[in-house]
């Protein structure tokens, strides 16, 4: 240990002694604090501590068990005969062996938990490689070490931690691709829905034939903001000549201009009425038809009534008739 402290300490002086010479930049990171803050990584953890939980409950009712029948076979030894005590005997180391084997199978040095620890932490070790390159690029860094690795530091200045601004890098990438997994999501429904309407003539049709109706309820929508606004225009274009006129008639024209501007105005407003008379004669007509057509039609339904009740009762009559003879 003293010989590995003592080489740490040469190259520490070294480096330092060249860093000083050549004006090298040197910066460390601290991957267990960048572990914990990455949110994927968070999340994984957080699932595995939740499996690691289970297989602890599991290991404690195996343990339960073999305890439960060590003291019942203590308390019934006397009572037993050799084979019986042998044959619970074994049956308590079976299920030893099976524990032992269960808990290296979980927690072992190459147990679930520790391949799972090393399978979530790896993504992100490999996102934390590729930031340090980025930075150690981008800033002219010549040497960046790792806090938490077997290399021990015996300082190390804080200002020289580049753990927040990788933690940084990893966050913002995460989120540019959770941004692209949701594009993605939408691009692919979007060609599922057209597979399922090219793989259906039926359902292509009828979405060809909404489409088509969309399109002109549109294209009637804009046409009908165009005129407004073409409308809207010219009375605009109209007032403005009738009010330079106005300013421009110097002897008793004023009144004139005024005038005419209002028998411009008086036009506009006898045209929109003119329009919503007509409009108005139009429902009232619709209305009128609407009702003769529902009068003709209660009509038809009291013929229709009427005549059934006559075959009733000429069918009654008939029957009564048959009674009689």
């Amino acid at each position: 240990m003293k010989k590995f402290v003592l080489l740490l300490l040469i190259f520490g002086a070294t480096l330092t002694s060249n860093a000083q010479a050549k004006g090298a930049k040197i910066g460390y990171i601290d991957m267990d604090y960048i572990l914990e803050n990455v949110p994927d990584y968070k999340e994984a953890n957080v699932q595995l501590e939740q499996k690691a939980q289970k297989w602890k409950q599991d290991i404690e009712v195996k343990k339960n068990e073999i305890n439960k029948l060590k003291d019942i076979l203590k308390s019934e030894r006397a009572l037993l005969t050799k084979e019986l005590i042998d044959e619970r005997e074994e049956e308590i180391k079976f299920l030893e062996s099976d524990l032992i084997d269960y808990q290296q199978k979980r927690f072992g040095s190459n147990g679930d938990f520790i391949i799972q620890k090393t399978a979530i932490a790896k993504p992100v070790q490999d996102q934390v490689f590729t930031a340090v390159q980025d930075i150690a690029e981008a800033r002219g860094y010549d040497f960046i070490f790792d806090k938490s690795s077997d290399l021990t530091m015996l300082f190390s200045r804080k200002s020289f931690d580049i753990s927040d601004r990788v933690v940084r890098i990893i966050t913002q990438s995460e989120k540019r691709e959770q941004v692209s997994k949701k594009q993605l999501k939408a691009n692919e429904e979007k060609e599922e829905e057209k597979e399922k309407i090219e793989a259906n003539p039926a359902l292509a049709e009828r979405q060809k034939i909404l489409d088509e109706k969309k399109a002109i309820r549109e294209k009637a929508i804009e046409e009908r903001k165009q005129s407004a606004a073409q409308k809207k225009k010219d009375f605009e274009d109209r007032r403005k000549k009738l009010l330079e006129d106005q300013k421009g008639n110097k002897t008793g024209t004023t009144i004139d201009s005024t005038a005419t501007n209002k028998t411009g105005s008086e036009n506009f407003n006898k045209i929109e009425d003119r329009k919503v008379a007509q409009d108005s004669i139009r429902n009232t007509k619709e209305i009128a038809r609407l009702k003769t057509i529902e009068k003709n039609k209660k009509a038809l339904e009291d013929r229709k009534k009427a005549l059934e009740e006559k075959k009733k009762k000429i069918a009654a009559d008939k029957e009564a008739a048959k009674t009689k003879k």
